[in-house]
């Protein structure tokens, strides 16, 4: 229960790594609140969360809006009065090779992914200043630091989300908040096992543990980075990958 009467807001939460993130700080004691564009299924993932004995809270948020976090985040402030915590998790894909590659692909991998995380953090840091603390967690990826082949827009957005960690940091530090990435690597989700088995084994050869990570791995580095015990780490990026970035 080390998160009792704390309160997280998890984006991009109703399914998926989001989900087990979310699902994890409830079960350590949190109150959650669940913000995702797919309303129904934030609505299952929070009346899980509720069937644990904990508050929580489902909403429907645009993360490229400023304006639409703000509301969002009004809502937050009015049933919990604070942030305790935010992981910001919400993201696309949308591959393609540079000189494919459109000019709405590329706007909306950066804008959800990027300019997501951004808009978040600038609405959440007013209150977390104004109590003096704060834990801030931003999913990045492996793809952010090594690139990929057909994913220049998702690599930019992962690299930008290791910059705007740091930078972040820096501004907030003195107030006692800290600010945080993880990368992971290859993680099993519904989009890895559409993948064909040759396509895996290719995966898993280049992975020193020599498996796909789960999103519980994701999770509890997200509760690591969150707790007491991560007090004395700020600006970082954590590699969750099995290995295959060594740094």
């Amino acid at each position: 229960m080390r998160f009792k009467e704390r309160v997280v807001l998890v984006t991009g939460s109703a399914q998926g790594i989001g989900r087990e993130i979310a699902m994890a700080f409830a079960k350590e004691g949190a109150d959650v609140v669940i913000s995702d564009v797919d309303l129904e299924k934030a609505k299952e993932t929070s009346a899980e969360i509720e069937g644990l004995g904990r508050r929580s809270l489902a909403l429907k948020m645009d993360v490229t809006s400023f304006s639409k976090v703000e509301e969002a985040l009004n809502l937050i402030l009015d049933k919990f009065t604070k942030v305790d915590i935010l992981v910001n998790n919400a993201g696309i894909i949308k591959d393609n090779l540079i000189l494919r590659m459109s000019d709405a692909e590329w706007d909306a991998v950066i804008n959800v992914n990027l300019k997501g995380a951004f808009n978040c953090i600038k609405a959440v840091t007013r209150p977390m200043l104004k109590k003096r603390s704060g834990k801030i967690i931003n999913i990045a990826s492996i793809i952010g630091i090594i690139g990929n082949p057909g994913q220049i827009n998702y690599a930019v957005s992962k690299a930008g989300i290791i910059a705007l960690t740091k930078t972040t940091a820096k501004e907030l530090a003195s107030r006692n908040i800290n600010v945080n990435a993880i990368a992971p690597g290859f993680i099993q989700t519904q989009m890895t096992d559409k993948l064909s088995e040759d396509v895996k084994q290719k995966m898993k050869a280049a992975i020193p543990l020599g498996k796909l990570g789960q999103p519980s791995d994701v999770a509890c580095a997200c509760l690591f980075l969150a707790s007491e015990e991560a007090a004395y780490i700020t600006g970082q990026t954590l590699i969750v990958d099995g290995g295959m970035v060594m740094q």
